[in-house]
């Protein structure tokens, strides 16, 4: 059976109280797919508000964000994503949450997209998520009522790096002191340098230069499959 995987991508298009515009990270969401989509994956994209999400970082020399924004199907998947009430967890071997700093507004709190995401984990798919994708996991509980990245080795966007950029005012939370809350064991590189953490089937990845190791751990998993 073909492999599926759902990318999550934000709908939130407003950068706090600064004025400017955020969105999924586009760069985040291309890479992958071309990786997925080598391996014979095929990808579903899933927003909260479903229709055409905000996009950021959109590099057109960047030759993969390039075949990603001018590949007909997917423009066509952009204009239409799914929304959380759309989805059928058991399609899914695999959910990727996309980043770019508008998730931080609105995949936390998203009862729907958390239901799936533990489905999916529940049934035995993989959990992927990269740079501030993870804000879609602080609040995603297992059956058993525990956190699903509790106990699990993590990577996301660290406080450092929101320093850097100098959002840690604007963000309406730290993302990996907030992972840390709900009992992940944080792995970090240095600022912008790659890291990509496998820990059971949950597979993060810190920054942008992290999003196409995220990927190709995935598929690695899905040729191989893991206990969780």
């Amino acid at each position: 059976m073909t492999p599926r995987i759902l990318f999550v991508l934000t709908s939130h298009g407003t950068l706090g109280n600064t004025g400017r515009t955020t969105g999924f990270y586009v760069p985040e969401a291309a890479h992958p797919w071309r990786i997925f989509t080598e391996a014979g994956c095929v990808v579903d994209f899933v927003s909260p508000e479903g229709g055409a999400p905000p996009m950021d970082g959109v590099k057109r020399d960047d030759p993969a964000v390039r075949a990603f924004l001018d590949d007909a199907h997917v423009a066509a998947q952009l204009q239409q994503t799914l929304q959380p009430a759309d989805i059928d967890p058991s399609r899914y071997a695999a959910i990727f949450f996309v980043g770019g700093h508008g998730t931080m507004w609105d995949l936390p709190d998203d009862a729907a997209l958390a239901a799936a995401t533990s489905a999916i984990d529940a049934n035995g798919g993989i959990v992927a998520a990269v740079c501030h994708g993870p804000a879609g996991l602080v609040n995603v509980r297992r059956p058993d009522g525990t956190y699903l990245v509790a106990g699990h080795t993590v990577s996301a966007f660290t406080d450092a790096e929101e320093a850097t950029v100098g959002l840690t005012d604007v963000v309406p939370f730290l993302l990996s002191s907030t992972l840390a809350q709900r009992g992940a064991v944080l792995s970090a590189a240095d600022v912008f340098q790659p890291k990509v953490s496998v820990s059971g089937r949950l597979v993060t990845g810190q920054n942008p230069a992290s999003a196409s190791g995220v990927a190709e751990a995935v598929v690695a998993m899905l040729r191989t499959p893991v206990a969780a």
